[in-house]
């Protein structure tokens, strides 16, 4: 009896708790959250400026993560595609695309080991005449910029001062080590996603509130979707334009063309910019060999550009990156200047993941306006309210 009667008293103890909590009046809960308030308030300030601080002081680490994500979004997308042709555990199937994938690099490495100096050379020796014809248009109004020895031979030019060649040498060195550990690094960690996506996820949507959890899943879901689509998007892209590219100028008898048909192909990672770059070296490769073939390169390109831009890459992207083309530059004009060339690399997935976090976390749960963020979808896939 007395166990009893100890029992039911610990079982109401914590109700008494709860129920003093409880019977607080109106006023005094809202003095306690004014006293509260002031305090929250500061900690969450300081709380963002030590998060935007770290981001600022890690954004290159943090760049190169996003990559890996990019990566490990493209191996998923390739595990998927494979699910009605090959019906085994994922896990097999990205096993798969990692063996092909390492299977065609192999032999792309091969056959560039052969064919990529011969071209360069031949390119070089193109731009070795194309310097010679500007020192005699420059000598012809009196200006010797690059003198008497100089602009007949690149080799000569790097290698004749001993300090510039060490100079060369540890610039290119260090450039190159720090590229190969990026690419490892973004290698491995896109390995490591894909295998077990749920539950690095899961570790993210742990952080927040046991009621949204559902609500973060989703929209993960929804930009790992846009990673998916963007990445394999861009890739066809590239494939298709280095391809176009190479036939046409080996048609027209184009020195290198493989060269630079891989850079014109390349250069689609960076919208807009990009093509406009890559024409340049098209360009300067083909001014020394006449004004015909020049202006035959100079259409040809523009042919194949025109029609991927404007025909084969939006029929590609319409489902993956609906973000209007001048924000997509002026995220690109903004993240090259702060962070070089990853952030001009990364510009457009970045804007793309951060108008669905936009859109979904902002305009429709904390302002509530479906009705608007319907209404951006329309304007951005092109229709007209």
């Amino acid at each position: 009896m007395t166990a009893d009667r100890s029992m039911s008293d610990a079982r109401i103890g914590p109700e008494r708790v709860r129920g003093s909590f409880r019977s607080e009046s109106p006023a005094d809960q809202s003095e306690h959250a004014g006293r509260r308030s002031p305090l929250a308030i500061g900690l969450t300030f300081l709380a963002a400026a030590v998060a935007l601080f770290l981001v600022w002081q890690t954004v290159s680490s943090l760049l190169i993560v996003f990559a890996g994500v990019l990566f490990a979004a493209f191996l998923d997308a390739a595990a998927r595609a494979l699910a009605p042709v090959l019906p085994l555990n994922r896990i097999w199937r990205l096993t798969f695309v990692l063996l092909l994938l390492s299977a065609l690099s192999g032999f792309g490495l091969v056959w560039g080991t052969g064919k990529l100096p011969e071209q360069t050379r031949l390119l070089l020796k193109v731009m070795d005449a194309q310097v010679d014809i500007l020192q005699e248009h420059l000598l012809s109004y009196g200006v010797d910029l690059l003198g008497p020895e100089w602009g007949r031979d690149f080799a000569q030019w790097l290698f004749a001062d001993q300090g510039r060649f060490l100079s060369h040498a540890q610039f290119l060195l260090g450039g190159a080590s720090s590229l190969l550990t990026a690419v490892l690094v973004i290698l491995f960690l896109g390995i490591l996603f894909a295998f077990n996506p749920v539950s690095y996820r899961e570790s993210l949507v742990v952080l927040v509130r046991q009621s949204y959890r559902a609500r973060t899943r989703d929209v993960m879901d929804e930009m790992g979707s846009v990673m998916r689509l963007w990445f394999v998007g861009q890739l066809i892209r590239i494939i298709l334009m280095t391809l176009c590219v190479w036939l046409a100028l080996y048609l027209i008898g184009l020195p290198g063309p493989f060269v630079l048909g891989l850079q014109a192909g390349l250069s689609n990672f960076i919208p807009y910019l990009g093509p406009i770059v890559a024409a340049l070296p098209i360009a300067l490769v083909a001014t020394p060999l006449g004004a015909s073939l020049l202006i035959w390169a100079v259409v040809v390109y523009t042919i194949i550009q025109s029609i991927e831009g404007y025909v084969i890459g939006p029929l590609i992207q319409r489902h993956a990156v609906e973000t209007p083309p001048a924000w997509t530059l002026v995220a690109i004009v903004l993240l090259g200047a702060l962070f070089g060339v990853m952030g001009i690399a990364l510009a457009m997935p970045l804007v793309a993941v951060a108008r669905v976090a936009v859109v979904r976390f902002y305009i429709e749960d904390y302002l509530g306006d479906r009705m608007a963020a319907a209404m951006t979808d329309q304007l951005v896939g092109g229709e007209q309210p």
